[in-house]
């Protein structure tokens, strides 16, 4: 036939062997649909094949679904719907077919995929690391619209609920005991030879497929259920991926299969084409994009080996990103503090270890990687050879600059260093570093071990050759870095600052604590600002608008004057334990001239700053890519992933075209 798709036979049997060249998986692109389309129109012509296999031509990539950069520019509900029926018409060509059908899973089975194989008579799979089966498209907005919603349940019945709305993928094994997949193939075996074997029992009787009736009778409880436990997820958020997915199921099940697969088409119209699709695509790109740091790398960089680090400080980040080293890699980590602090430190340490390997998320037992941490409260033999230094000592410059006085003379020459600062010019510091093209930045995210981001932060004498150096001991260290230039708050604080002055605004205009934190829950925030200024330390923001020239909202200054700098920090803060408002800060509010704002009036004055910072951020050149501000909202501070980011969410209603005329993508 095509490029993409090839029949051969072996005796009555036919093989479809699919490949879309030049690309590392296969996906449903329009010239894969064509020519699928045509193949089986061939195949149905045919009178000397008895059965088919159908079979990948690329290792480990059975097929990953639709092609979502398709999916991502329709925005016509015509074309969404034409694009539907093409995926319905071969699919249904298939289970149409007069002859049996096997479908040859190695490598991942996703989405379309999995719909694709579904249409098939049967299914077997070869098990490995790789072969992985599911239908994740909640994941991206989205939920199986090629039939997934009504051919999964109606083979494996009500464990297909959770199964779509949690975007679960399983191992080949799970998928057989669930019954997803007839057959299972071991790791060693042959794949084609297996299925052709296969299809001869199914021909000749010898198989037979065990496909029982299922019940659905509950089917209105189990989607009561299941609706409360989106809301559960999405705090209370309608999504429409999850919530629509489950009335197709509820609907449609209840429907002989093709006016299900009818009802299925009609609700994906609607998701395919809301804003919270497309938000949640974007950032499914973005996250494939920064998923590996070598490709943020420059071409044919060969990165400083790293056979040792170390860490400046041994408080809350200091502990973080010893805890990061010491899990992500096999080296040995010094780690220098005032004596005091030297235990205490370590005891975190194995505490969140301890409570890791409890997790099964560590694969070295916890005093195995214990032995690999020096603590150390002077700078000796122990930082000699060490290969990065990262500090994370107490935000003043006094005291940092004393710290890289002696540094400089405690390490090699050649010893990447980096402050995790977040307040700091890394340009101001630099002065005091010997050979401060070796020097950057590394601003980490707190809870280290748990946050993901790490802004990569190059300064006026950072070399080209450090901010590489710096990505690849992020990507050794599993964290998903950005790289921007030297800037008061980097990009994420400096995204945050708006909020935070806004949220201080409303509250000193009457609007309360509750109110506020609720609006921007309800915007998909995973916490309110008042939650995470208490969290990160109320002292820090008058410490970091003083670097920006910003006069301090009076209500800060009146709360940390009273030694609020945050319920962990200080034992007070906005809240008490219990998890409501400390009513010992009422008083300190500083009231303004009244003004009660809607949660949406919040929700949109709040995103309008912080779209315009990014802005600011980008015709500065502090960050060259609108994806990168994106990357780092959703990643550093929990911005709602199905909005895809700030800049993208401004285009996606309109805003970034209102503020400045065109969009940012």
């Amino acid at each position: 036939m095509g490029r993409i798709f090839s029949l051969r036979k072996e005796g009555d049997a036919g093989i479809v062997t699919f490949d879309v060249t030049g690309e590392a998986m296969n996906t449903w692109t329009r010239e894969a649909l064509t020519e699928c389309d045509a193949l089986l129109d061939d195949i149905a012509g045919r009178s000397d094949i008895k059965g088919i296999v159908f079979i990948s031509g690329k290792k480990n990539n059975f097929h990953a679904g639709a092609n979502l950069r398709m999916i991502e520019k329709i925005t016509d509900r015509d074309e969404v719907m034409r694009v539907l029926n093409e995926f319905h018409s071969i699919f249904n060509k298939i289970s149409g077919l007069r002859i049996l059908s096997v479908a040859a899973i190695d490598g991942h089975c996703l989405g379309g995929g999995l719909e694709f194989a579904l249409a098939c008579t049967a299914r077997i799979a070869k098990e490995s690391k790789t072969t992985l089966i599911g239908l994740p498209e909640t994941n991206v907005g989205l939920y199986p619209g090629a039939g997934g919603t009504q051919r999964l349940p109606r083979l494996i019945g009500y464990p297909a609920v959770e199964l779509i709305l949690k975007g679960q993928v399983l191992p080949a094994a799970k998928a057989y005991e669930l019954g997803i997949v007839d057959k299972l193939v071991p790791p060693g075996g042959d794949l084609l030879k297996e299925s052709l074997a296969f299809l001869q029992g199914l021909l000749s009787g010898k198989i037979e497929l065990k496909r029982p009736v299922r019940d659905f009778s509950q089917i209105d409880a189990v989607a009561a259920e299941a609706r409360k436990g989106v809301l559960k997820a999405t705090r209370g958020r309608e999504l429409p991926a999850p919530m629509l997915a489950i009335r197709a199921i509820q609907e449609g099940i209840k429907l002989p299969l093709e006016q299900g697969l009818e009802l299925e088409k009609k609700y994906f119209v609607d998701v395919a084409l809301s804003k919270e699709a497309k938000g949640c695509i974007h950032t499914f790109f973005i996250k494939t994009l920064t998923d590996k740091a070598e490709s943020m790398m420059t071409k044919g960089f060969k990165p400083k080996p790293l056979a040792k680090a170390a860490v400046l400080g041994f408080g809350t980040m200091g502990r973080g990103i010893v805890i990061d080293i010491l899990r992500n890699t096999q080296i040995p980590v010094v780690v220098k503090d005032v004596p005091e602090a030297l235990e205490p430190g370590k005891d975190f340490v194995r505490k969140i270890l301890t409570s890791m390997a409890e997790k099964g998320k560590l694969r070295t037992p916890v005093e195995d990687l214990m032995k690999r941490l020096a603590a150390v409260s002077e700078y000796g033999e122990e930082f000699q050879d060490v290969d990065i230094v990262v500090e994370a000592v107490f935000e003043d410059i006094k005291v940092k600059a004393e710290v890289y006085r002696e540094l400089s003379g405690a390490v090699a020459q050649d010893c990447i260093i980096a402050s995790n600062t977040s307040s700091i010019p890394i340009d101001r510091m630099a002065g005091y570093v010997l050979r401060p093209e070796r020097f950057g930045g590394t601003h980490f995210f707190s809870p280290v071990w748990m946050m993901q981001l790490v802004e990569v932060v190059r300064g006026e004498k950072t070399s080209r050759e450090t901010v590489d150096n710096l990505l690849n001991f992020a990507s050794s260290i599993r964290k998903r870095p950005i790289v921007c230039r030297d800037n008061p708050g980097f990009v994420v604080n400096a995204m945050l600052f708006p909020y935070i002055l806004n949220v201080f605004k409303y509250l000193e205009a009457g609007n309360s604590i509750e109110k506020i934190d609720s609006a921007l829950l309800q915007f998909g925030m995973p916490v309110g600002p008042f939650r995470l200024i208490d969290e990160f330390g109320i002292d820090l923001i008058p410490r970091v608008l003083s670097q920006l020239g910003i006069k301090t909202p009076d209500t800060v200054v009146n709360v940390v004057a009273d030694g609020r700098y945050g319920l962990k920090k200080s034992g007070k803060g906005f809240f008490l334990k219990d998890g409501t408002v400390d009513p010992g800060v009422l008083p300190l509010i500083s009231l303004k001239e009244k003004k009660e704002m809607s949660a949406e009036e919040i929700q949109e004055d709040v995103l309008t700053d912080m779209v315009k910072a990014g802005k600011d951020l980008l015709d500065r050149k502090i960050i060259d890519d609108p994806r990168m501000i994106d990357v780092g909202l959703i990643w550093g501070t929990g911005f709602p992933p199905d909005k895809g980011g700030p800049m993208k969410w401004a285009d996606l209603i309109g805003l970034s075209e209102k503020l400045f005329g065109k969009k940012f993508y």
